[in-house]
């Protein structure tokens, strides 16, 4: 450890977590919202008695599920410029900018494997519940808001927050689209002061306490959830 110099650390970690890790936190949450909302949509897709909707959103869960991420990354970061140029019938690829794609990409891809996970939580409440929002008069939409929804988000709850840790460590992938997350703000001083090994260990550092952290609370409150079920 003679040759490690904390001092670079020392230097940066301002930059790192006010320009780094606020990208990270922010994109991170965005995309847990927005996937958690498309998400139990595509599942009430996927359950719902109509063939056609449950095949398009069973494709959709497919196809991303079976897509490595950083490539989806990739196609969003040069493709959504086209499609949007598309939609409003500009001549030039519209200029989206590295986060709003990273955030695209990461709501739409996380809505596959979010999507699962709300399926399950649905299908964990009685069947009886459904019956009896329907006997009350409600209907499908109705029934799923006020009674089932409810109860499936607390039971999938641990989940859903273990999913978006797996989300936390993903946004790293940004960097190859040159985002600067916390990852490449990282990146960008190792390869400005040479010091690769300090600012990865660091990162590495930062990455395990956060994960590690999280996923004591998960566990601390999976406990009490299963204590009040």
């Amino acid at each position: 450890m003679s040759g490690y110099d904390f001092d670079v650390i020392q230097r940066s970690w301002v930059y790192l977590f006010r320009d780094g890790m606020t990208f990270t936190l922010t994109l991170t949450a965005l995309a847990m919202l927005g996937g958690i909302f498309f998400g139990t949509l595509l599942a009430m897709m996927r359950l719902s008695k109509f063939n056609l909707l449950s095949l398009v959103s069973g494709s959709y869960v497919n196809l991303m599920r079976s897509l490595p991420l950083v490539l989806v990354i990739f196609w969003f970061f040069f493709l959504v410029p086209y499609i949007g140029a598309w939609i409003i019938g500009a001549k030039d690829p519209v200029r989206v900018g590295s986060f709003l794609s990273a955030l695209i990409t990461f709501t739409m891809f996380e809505a596959a494997y979010y999507c699962e996970i709300m399926r399950a939580g649905i299908q964990s409440v009685a069947r009886g519940q459904v019956w009896a929002g329907y006997a009350l008069g409600l209907d499908y939409w109705q029934t799923m808001a006020r009674i089932v929804l409810p109860q499936a988000f607390r039971n999938m709850l641990p989940v859903l927050l273990t999913q978006t840790i797996i989300l936390f460590q993903d946004t790293s992938l940004v960097y190859v689209i040159s985002a600067t997350d916390f990852l490449g703000a990282a990146s960008k001083v190792a390869n400005r002061d040479y010091r690769l090994v300090e600012m990865y260990t660091f990162v590495a550092v930062v990455y395990f306490v956060i994960s590690f952290g999280l996923s004591t609370l998960v566990r601390q409150l999976q406990g009490k959830i299963a204590v009040i079920r």
